[in-house]
């Protein structure tokens, strides 16, 4: 996108993106739970959202700028600017005595929990948009 609508619409697209990944890897907590040894995986959204938000919302004035000594010189990469959520196992289930640790009760659970919210968000954007060419509907009148 050449422009952002706005700083939540910046948030909303992380976290259908974060909700996507966690989709995919619930999935394939289900699909291996035949799986010997599997061990279920998941996504710390909140805190990943939680630190996009921050990033996205607070001044980075506080930043030391390197000296440019010549015009091929590169801008060194953030490393804060990287959206990565953290992936963890998911522990306290009962191991099964091949060493699968996977509950499909609670895989499914998740699995619901994260549609939801999903589709939340997609409202949440179309919401957005929404007014976005409303603004730029009542705009042509002035």
């Amino acid at each position: 996108m050449a422009f952002e609508i706005s700083k939540t619409f910046g948030i909303l697209q992380q976290s259908l993106a974060l909700r996507q990944i966690r989709g995919d890897m619930i999935s394939s907590n289900i699909a291996n739970a035949d799986t010997p040894f599997y061990k279920p995986k998941d996504i710390r959204f909140e805190e990943a959202l939680q630190k996009e938000t921050r990033n996205l919302y607070e001044h980075k004035n506080h930043t030391l700028k390197l000296a440019v000594t010549s015009p091929m010189d590169i801008e060194p990469k953030n490393i804060d600017d990287d959206f990565k959520p953290v992936v963890f196992f998911r522990d306290g289930h009962l191991e099964r005595n091949d060493g699968n640790s996977v509950d499909i009760d609670v895989e499914t659970t998740e699995m619901a929990k994260n549609t939801v919210a999903y589709q939340a968000t997609v409202a949440a954007v179309k919401k957005e948009i929404q007014i976005f060419n409303a603004v730029l509907e009542y705009s042509k009148n002035i």
